[in-house]
């Protein structure tokens, strides 16, 4: 991790966030600005924030907030990119795995889909607006549990989309706190006023922090029965594994703390997620800390997956 007390980079103009009195806050509206394809402007951007500790939150029984938990997910993935005025023109992401014993392990990413907003790096502060999707597949480590190999086998036999890598993924919508119809959600400075972040969720050496909250929607149908079930059943599994992260109704957030600005090597940026998660295909990437509650203990799913194992056989059964 860069020293966070050194100088920032040279080059930095600034000026974007001024741009325009909506902008500012306490309540910035960004509404003037288009909402950007997340790679279609990678050229422009110059500068970068890169999110070393991406720290996430959601309440393992939704509504009941003692059962909170909070998780990093790995370092060195997520960043926002930016020129050197300051406009927002790419915002990377983070990436993490979960295993259900007996089953099998999936990846989950957090897909940017669209995005706009600022950074002003003299008084450290940023605004943004984000559409994601999260996306789920199997690991590869999955591949080789027999349940796993013979769905796939069967799905390929019937030329059906298979999660077995992020292109054919299991994607879940994602929406405004609140708001099913409103798919755009603001990035703000601060912690999250929703919750005190226990100590160990904490960096106050950081340069500067942000947070998201985003309620979790629907399962995005493929408009294959057979498919859309499989792949249901697997989300569920993978909420029992993970204490209901992307439980349907269920508040999403996490706390952005950024490191210091950073020249960016456009290509490098462009590539930068892809290899990233293929190290996480590959088993040997970056890992995330255990999911823990505020007083330290770590979460552990107190369940049965023999009952899942069954569902799954029913449906690939289902296919013979």
């Amino acid at each position: 991790m860069p020293n966070q007390n050194s100088n920032v980079p040279p080059g930095w103009i600034g000026g974007f966030a001024e741009s325009n009195p909506a902008f500012a806050y306490p309540d910035p509206n960004l509404s003037s600005l288009p909402m950007l394809d997340n790679m279609a402007n990678i050229n422009r951007i110059k500068r970068q924030q890169r999110v070393y500790w991406p720290e996430f939150s959601w309440e393992t029984i939704k509504g009941d907030p003692s059962s909170r938990c909070f998780q990093r997910f790995a370092h060195d993935i997520s960043s926002i990119g930016y020129d050197n005025t300051g406009r927002i023109w790419s915002i990377i992401c983070p990436q993490q795995g979960a295993c259900a014993p007996n089953i099998a392990c999936l990846n989950v990413e957090v897909t940017v889909t669209g995005q706009r907003g600022w950074v002003n790096e003299t008084n450290r502060e940023l605004a943004a607006d984000m559409t994601v999707e999260a996306k789920i597949w199997f690991s590869p480590s999955s591949h080789q549990n027999w349940i796993v190999r013979q769905a796939w086998d069967l799905f390929a036999k019937e030329s059906l989309p298979f999660p077995s890598d992020k292109a054919n993924a299991i994607q879940v919508h994602t929406h405004n706190v609140g708001n099913p119809d409103q798919p755009i959600f603001p990035v703000l400075i601060g912690q999250s006023p929703l919750f005190e972040a226990p100590i160990f969720a904490k960096h106050p050496k950081a340069w500067t922090v942000g947070h998201i909250e985003v309620e979790i929607g629907r399962i995005i149908p493929t408009n294959y029965p057979t498919v859309d079930t499989f792949n249901q059943k697997i989300l569920d599994i993978f909420n029992i594994a993970t204490g209901n992260m992307l439980l349907q109704g269920n508040v999403l957030t996490w706390n952005l703390w950024f490191i210091a600005p950073e020249l960016v090597n456009t290509e490098q940026w462009r590539t930068h997620a892809e290899r990233w998660r293929k190290a996480i295909d590959a088993d040997h990437g970056p890992r995330s800390s255990k999911a823990r509650y505020a007083d330290g203990s770590v979460f552990t799913p107190q369940h049965d997956f023999l009952q899942e194992a069954d569902d799954i056989i029913e449906i690939i059964e289902s296919l013979l």
